[in-house]
């Protein structure tokens, strides 16, 4: 992944100042992009712990058509508590608990969950119903039966309903692509906004997650995965975390094997994935800004 650590230096040297929704601040450029040959290794960040159970609960949990927490918070996955617990905070029903107190409330009362743990229209809608239409089964039909489509497309940028989601996609739009020789399966994501820090390595190996599982119920071999970006930045907050990671030299990718047949998208489990050969730094902490 030295292309990872590239691009964090890029933004290092190059970015400017700006200021950002969150109030945090940030180094930003516009306009990047990195290719992962997914016959090289899985790309999964070695110069910093990435929690990969963290990331392919979340990608299943999209597939699912989930826009509820719960399911997460049930796998101790954390990553989306912050904005529903912030839009908590300013309904007539705080009583001033904490994170870990809200965070309970969910797990423990399917009444509570359903009304505040709701995060609106985001991913999985859009994914598994966008106005009606199923884009994932959609296009896991259309690479089967018209593979040299250039409308394998995945859109989570839904105009419509932007302002009733907790958090607008960051990364919205998605392209497959089967090679001339019809055996390779590629994907393009584009990354409207990417938190180079904590979402960045996270994306990468959710999408080539997804590409390897496309490529698996398609009967097709992964080959590349392309991440274009619009704003990619480094929170102030997160500089001294992308140093250490400069100071580290990358490890050998691990590989990702699914261990059964699976037939379809929708049909894939959690215990059908193995990550082997994963040998990381140590994690870096860093704060999320909502």
């Amino acid at each position: 992944m030295q292309n990872y650590l590239d691009l964090c230096k890029h933004v290092l040297e190059n970015g400017s100042i700006k200021k950002d929704r969150t109030g945090t601040g940030t180094i930003s450029i516009f306009g990047y992009q990195l290719r992962c040959d997914l016959s090289k290794g899985f790309p999964l960040l070695t110069t910093k712990k990435v929690y990969y159970k963290a990331v392919l609960g979340e990608l299943l949990w999209f597939i699912s058509g989930s826009t509820n927490i719960r399911p997460l918070v049930l796998q101790n996955i954390r990553i989306w508590n912050e904005w529903p617990y912030e839009a908590y905070k300013k309904s007539n029903d705080y009583k001033n608990e904490t994170m870990e107190e809200f965070i309970n409330k969910i797990k423990e009362d399917d009444s509570f969950a359903n009304k505040y743990g709701n995060l609106g229209p985001v991913y999985g809608k859009q994914w598994r119903d966008f106005f009606g239409v199923d884009q994932l089964l959609q296009v896991e039909k259309s690479i089967k039966e018209n593979p040299f489509s250039r409308r394998h497309i995945i859109c989570a940028w839904n105009p419509a309903q932007i302002d009733q989601m907790a958090l607008p996609p960051c990364h919205a739009f998605v392209q497959f692509y089967v090679s001339g020789d019809g055996k390779k399966l590629s994907c393009q994501l584009y990354q409207r906004s990417a938190d180079l820090f904590l979402g960045v390595p996270f994306n990468i190996a959710s999408y080539a997650t997804l590409l390897i599982m496309m490529a698996h119920v398609c009967n097709l071999e992964p080959g590349d995965f392309v991440h274009t970006f619009g704003d990619v930045h480094i929170y102030t907050n997160h500089i001294e975390q992308i140093k250490t990671q400069l100071e580290r030299t990358p490890r050998p990718l691990p590989k990702l094997i699914i261990k059964r047949k699976v037939n379809s998208i929708l049909d894939f489990k959690y215990d059908d994935f193995e990550i082997v050969g994963y040998n990381p730094y140590p994690k870096i902490e860093g704060k999320v800004s909502v």
